[in-house]
């Protein structure tokens, strides 16, 4: 495995590869990190992955402070796994030069955690963007846990005709069902099965909260989860997955979306 540091010497490493595949991290890498990993190296014959927390998308200086990190853990993950290349830059290296695509960010960042964390997405689709441009990669691989994370970077790379193709894969969940992130390290056992019990209370109930949103009695599934353990939540809502669109009847595909805490540790899914 080659590791980068600095942008240049990356570019003119992998300037020629024609099958390159990328998968963007913060570190802290867990299982579902790995099944993008996994997938990629089924797909494409050079794979590269890059480390990188992005201040700029954090609403505040002590959460971009307490994000989990673990670099030398990481490398030796990444060692194991015969990853080709790893991209470790510094924010000067991502943003010291103009971009020469626009950002496109699509109204739907507004919603869910957009109403919460203002700036976010712009700041993730901006970042993702500048990825882009130094690595030019075939594929980028993202989860579906992210999924208005994924939506939006998938929206700005159609709009503005990027030649990367989007692998989405799905969620890797704990055995409680507890949705796999670098925030659950922060967890303590008991809040881990506090929020498995919420995911199961959700999974189980799907319909049955679809039809509380749409007779007004949304307070009674929200008394519901804190009962179940969550300290605060910032949103739950049935989301159209085809119009991208809160959801007004029942006869539809939709998924539930929820940010909840649990122990200072926001925690958020899709179901």
């Amino acid at each position: 495995m080659k590791i980068f540091r600095n942008k240049n010497s990356l570019i003119k490493e992998i300037s020629g590869l024609k099958d390159l595949a990328f998968i963007p991290t913060m570190g802290s890498l867990h299982k579902g990190h790995m099944s993008l990993i996994n997938k990629a190296k089924k797909e494409s014959k050079q794979v590269l992955v890059s480390i990188y927390v992005n201040s700029k998308q954090f609403s505040s200086k002590k959460d971009f402070n307490k994000y989990p990190r673990n670099y030398s853990k990481d490398i030796t993950v990444l060692k194991k796994k015969n990853i080709n290349y790893l991209y470790l830059p510094n924010n000067k290296d991502i943003y010291s030069f103009k971009i020469k695509i626009p950002v496109y960010l699509d109204r739907f960042s507004k919603k869910l955690c957009g109403e919460f964390k203002p700036g976010h997405f712009k700041a993730v689709v901006n970042v993702v963007n500048r990825f882009l441009e130094i690595i030019k990669p075939k594929s980028i691989y993202l989860g579906m846990k992210d999924f208005q994370q994924l939506s939006l970077i998938k929206m700005h790379i159609v709009k503005k005709k990027i030649k990367t193709n989007i692998v989405e894969c799905p969620t890797i969940r704990a055995n409680n069902g507890l949705a796999l992130s670098s925030r659950n390290t922060k967890l303590k056992k008991h809040q881990i099965t506090k929020a498995g019990k919420i995911y199961s209370y959700l999974k189980k109930n799907k319909k049955m909260i679809l039809k509380s949103f749409l007779t007004k009695k949304k307070s009674e599934i929200l008394k519901k989860l804190l009962h179940l353990g969550a300290d605060k939540i910032d949103y739950i809502e049935c989301l159209n997955l085809s119009k991208l669109e809160y959801c007004k009847n029942t006869n539809i595909k939709f998924n539930i979306f929820i940010a909840y805490y649990i122990g200072g540790v926001r925690l958020i899914d899709n179901l």
